[in-house]
């Protein structure tokens, strides 16, 4: 029995000093190879065009807007729109320009503009009062079915009170008929 004892005692010996061994020896356990990193490529430094928004420019009640034709400059539009004698008709050639007037206020809400109506000397001082403001509302309802809000036009007239030219001719009372375009 000491035999196999001894026997079993060396083999525990040999096992401890093979695990002791194992032990003592460094195993170098494999990491995992690390994943790719994307790597995003460095921003490119393009120089993007600046749009440069222009807006209308108001001057002594006047307005000048952009140049339509893609230029720098800048185009004033014309404020004076003329009538016939007695009449209240926007002549057709100022449609035009009104319809300039109306897309400058559509497109902006804070612009405001006064219609100052204007008659010719003939005719009572209560009549002429009351011609220029007729012409001025008309300019005034022309505007409106553009795209203007009521809240940016005011309508006034001076009659007879203040003549562009003070001619006692008819030349003189074609100029005084007139609605004059401010704006503010």
């Amino acid at each position: 029995m000491v035999r196999t004892s001894t026997r079993g005692i060396i083999a525990l010996g040999l096992a401890a000093f093979v695990l002791v061994g194992c032990a003592s020896k460094k195993t170098e356990i494999e990491a995992p190879a690390p994943a790719p990193v994307a790597v995003a490529p460095a921003p490119v430094s393009v120089a993007e065009p600046v749009v440069e928004v222009r807006k209308p420019v108001v001057n002594r009640g006047k307005i000048s807007l952009p140049a339509s034709d893609g230029t720098a400059g800048m185009v004033e539009l014309q404020g004076l729109f003329y009538f016939d004698f007695d009449q209240t008709i926007v002549k057709r050639a100022g449609h035009i320009e009104l319809n300039r007037h109306a897309t400058a206020l559509k497109e902006d809400s804070t612009l405001r503009v006064r219609l100052e109506g204007h008659g010719d000397e003939r005719g009572t001082r209560e009549y002429n009062l009351a011609l220029g403001e007729r012409r001025a509302n008309a300019i005034s309802a022309y505007l409106l079915a553009q795209g203007a809000s009521r809240m940016q036009i005011e309508v006034i007239s001076y009659g007879e009170e203040k003549p562009v030219d003070g001619g006692h001719n008819e030349a003189a009372w074609a100029m005084n008929r007139r609605v004059e375009v401010v704006y503010r």
